[in-house]
């Protein structure tokens, strides 16, 4: 299994996206935009109604807050002071499933019993007061049709849940109905937001002049709040399920994670950029570079950060990552071509989503001049890969030129939660 190095070029060229290409795929991504804001059934883009605007940034209170958004369920008291601050009065958090004693996610597992689960973890939040009135905002990540800020009726589980009672049903509804079963009728759900929704709000509240929230990690989204310049509509936040973007070209790689994948033909953005899917293409040309029929050799995102991080002169982390997956030891001539390979995978992915930021702050623009900007970004592709952050600043200039200026990116890592006491704050009015 001899390490092809005539193939090398060839790959790296395949993962290469000139400025062109960029400047195209942020005008396809605005298009987009405009598209399904006159109808959603014309674009690649879902333009879900958050029924949420901005916060003021004077939200004051004691609220609750829901994240649920996997098998690990987090409930929050959190205290609004306003002007940005805030504090986490109580946390408690227990995960959906413990192997060997309860299962509230699988094959089998029923609505009643899960959402007394989340009543009872709500109950251990307020320490057992039924009497004190509190507001929960609930950041819920999965699809949801939604026709309010409070009613969100689950389309269709995702990330391998299977409960049974839960699809086609309001799920704050059903929550509602496991607090009276509990005895804790004193709390009322009275907000519903996406996690890129909560990232975005809990960004806004802290800082001005952020209208972008993202989630940048093992899946990828984005959100914006669209100011309906033309409309008599009050702006309102989108949640844009950026992933299935699909205004792009993909390489032969992408074409075949995509006919391996568990849905062909949906999610295009994400597959070419989202964590859950780099340590595959990078398995692929791998695969290539070893001349290997094999491609699954299961690397994952945190293994492509290990191996552009490794700055040592023996690329011991590198060697270690590599042979520990392929089976064979590379050399240092093989190391430097493939820490290549893992970054020009990584930084096609960075080039990629800011491409789609910046049709984004076209769209904010309009016609007129690009304002102050702070794009809000969860997630570990931005808060852990090395030069992630630093790679969607060099493209932002490389876009927008002098306008880049105007904008940064600011890491918001707890706005599941805390962008849900917001919302709270907000239906309170």
């Amino acid at each position: 299994m001899a390490f092809k190095q005539d193939k090398f070029a060839e790959v790296i060229k395949e993962f290469t996206v000139g400025t062109e290409a960029l400047k195209e795929i942020a005008a396809n991504f605005r298009q987009d935009l405009k598209l399904g804001l006159k109808n959603p059934d014309d674009s690649s883009l879902r333009m879900l109604k958050s029924y949420v605007g901005l916060p003021t940034g004077k939200e004051k209170g004691e609220y609750l807050a829901l994240d649920f958004g996997g098998t690990n369920v987090r409930v929050l008291r959190i205290r609004l002071e306003g002007a940005g601050k805030y504090e986490v009065v109580k946390r408690v958090g227990k995960p959906l499933k413990v192997d060997g004693i309860y299962d509230y996610v699988g094959l089998g597992s029923k609505c009643e019993d899960m959402f007394d689960f989340l009543a009872g973890l709500i109950d251990e939040a307020v320490d057992g007061d039924h009497q004190t009135k509190f507001l929960l905002g609930h950041t819920f990540s999965f699809p949801s049709e939604q026709t309010n800020l409070d009613n969100a009726k689950l389309i269709i589980w995702t990330k391998e849940f299977a409960t049974e009672g839960v699809e086609g049903k309001v799920v704050n509804d059903l929550l509602r109905d496991a607090l009276k079963r509990k005895g804790v009728d004193n709390v009322e759900p009275v907000a519903v937001i996406n996690d890129t929704v909560a990232v975005l709000l809990s960004a806004a509240y802290k800082q001005d002049d952020t209208r972008i929230g993202s989630i940048y990690a093992t899946g990828h989204n984005t959100c914006y709040l669209e100011p309906y310049a033309d409309k008599a509509e009050p702006p309102m936040i989108l949640n844009l399920e950026s992933g299935g973007f699909s205004k792009l070209a993909p390489n032969r790689y992408d074409k075949m994670l995509d006919e391996a994948s568990e849905k062909p033909g949906e999610q295009r953005l994400e597959k070419m950029v989202s964590g859950r899917y780099m340590g595959e293409l990078f398995s692929m040309g791998l695969a290539i570079l070893y001349d290997d029929a094999r491609w699954r050799y299961g690397f994952t995102s945190i293994d492509m950060s290990g191996i552009i991080a490794d700055s040592s002169p023996d690329k011991s982390e590198v060697v270690r990552i590599v042979s520990g997956r392929v089976g064979k030891e590379p050399d240092a001539a093989e190391c430097a071509d493939i820490q290549k390979l893992a970054k020009v995978i990584l930084t096609r992915s960075v080039r990629l989503v800011t491409a789609t930021f910046v049709g984004i702050l076209w769209q904010l623009a309009g016609e007129g001049k690009l304002g102050r900007q702070h794009i809000a970004v969860d997630g570990s592709v931005y808060e852990k890969m090395p030069g992630a952050k630093e790679g969607i600043m060099a493209t932002l200039q490389e876009l927008l030129g002098e306008d880049a200026a105007e904008v940064d990116t600011i890491l918001d890592n707890g706005g599941s939660g805390l962008g849900a006491a917001i919302a709270a704050a907000m239906a309170e009015g």
